[in-house]
């Protein structure tokens, strides 16, 4: 009986030892940060002043003094950066972008790059 009991402990004990090192080995494991991609507003000829600075606003979250600022940089320098997102949410404002603006007839665009 006795030697049946030292057994199953051995047993045990090598099963734990087997699970701790298994363990370690997935703690060493280190996940890396997801990339960081910028959306872009690129200028046109037809898109409001007005119409930019209310996407800024609802899609991208930005303030007044915010929105007016990249509208502008839009405006004059022919791009502007609106945020920095990891890949999935850049792709969504991106799509939100173009949705809102074809739906109401307007050509603005926007692209995704990686920063």
């Amino acid at each position: 009986m006795n030697f049946l009991k030292n057994s199953i402990i051995f047993i045990i004990e090598q099963y734990m030892s087997e699970e701790k090192i298994e363990l370690l080995t997935r703690d060493e494991k280190k996940l890396k940060e997801p990339a960081d991609y910028i959306v872009v507003l690129l200028n046109d000829n037809y898109t409001t002043r007005d119409f930019v600075v209310e996407i800024l606003k609802q899609i991208f979250h930005k303030n007044s003094e915010e929105a007016v600022s990249i509208m502008l940089n839009v405006h004059n320098k022919g791009r502007g950066v609106v945020g920095l997102y990891t890949l999935d949410i850049a792709n969504t404002k991106a799509n939100q972008v173009h949705a809102i603006a074809k739906q109401y007839d307007y050509p603005l665009k926007c692209i995704v790059e990686e920063a």
